[in-house]
């Protein structure tokens, strides 16, 4: 497989993994790791920077929220945004370091960004949470855990 293929792929899946829509991009990982296709630094570094630009693009939506969200194609529901602004204020932005997680990652950027939290603050949230995860799944890769 070109290397163009293994890292645009690996690239795309992460940064949809990241959006609202449902994507994995943990198993894409795990098999290139697996097959040794690309070196392992680089793998974890185009997965967690697809990632964190996937969070970044929910965060871009949830900052123009306000005006989009009666749109009939936005991509959340308004009582599932009130959850996720709601689960945000409750524990402020130390809950970013879950935004790796399934089902609440996703939206938690998205609140972020409709509750204008500061951008770099995001990033080093956002970017310590989703790279954790690759690290953690490279380590199970290799048998570490």
């Amino acid at each position: 497989m070109s290397e163009l293929a293994v890292y645009g792929g690996l690239f795309l899946s992460a940064f949809l993994a990241a959006t609202l829509l449902p994507a994995q991009s943990e198993l894409v990982l795990a098999g290139l790791l697996a097959s040794q296709d690309g070196a392992a630094f680089w793998l974890l570094c185009v997965a967690s920077f697809g990632n964190v630009l996937g969070a970044c693009l929910n965060y871009g939506l949830g900052r123009g929220a306000n005006a989009l969200r009666n749109r009939r194609w936005f991509p959340l529901s308004q009582p599932a945004l009130a959850r996720a602004e709601g689960w945000y204020r409750r524990y402020g932005r130390y809950s970013l370091l879950l935004s790796w997680a399934p089902v609440v990652g996703d939206p938690l950027t998205l609140a972020a960004g409709a509750l204008r939290e500061n951008i770099w603050v995001f990033l080093g949230l956002v970017t310590l949470a989703k790279t954790g995860r690759y690290l953690t799944v490279a380590a199970l890769v290799w048998g570490w855990l």
